[in-house]
């Protein structure tokens, strides 16, 4: 899994059947601190109820279609949990 910041939305009017009722996110990778990194964003389904500003992990490939939301779907990317803390050789890295 990648650690990402959820920086927008995406909203598609019209797309295939399988992916009706899913809830498109923007999520550009971060560091451990949640600060974005210089990576690409990313278009990930939502499957734990993420929202605009939130940290989070999501997984790509094979590994995004193994949620109930995503499985046997077209999709290629899935937030499957948001970051309350991280922790790292004792400190604190980032705090919800």
């Amino acid at each position: 899994m990648v650690l990402g910041l959820v920086v927008g939305t995406v909203v598609s009017t019209r797309k295939e059947a399988e992916l009706e009722s899913l809830k498109f996110l923007l999520v550009k990778p971060c560091d451990e601190s949640g600060a974005p990194t210089s990576a690409q964003p990313v278009v990930a389904i939502d499957a734990v109820g993420a929202g605009v500003g939130e940290v989070v992990m999501y997984a790509s490939g094979s590994s995004a279609r193994q949620t109930k939301v995503t499985k046997d779907r077209p999709v290629d990317a899935t937030i499957m949990a948001i970051v309350d803390t991280i922790e790292r050789d004792g400190h604190v890295r980032y705090q919800k």
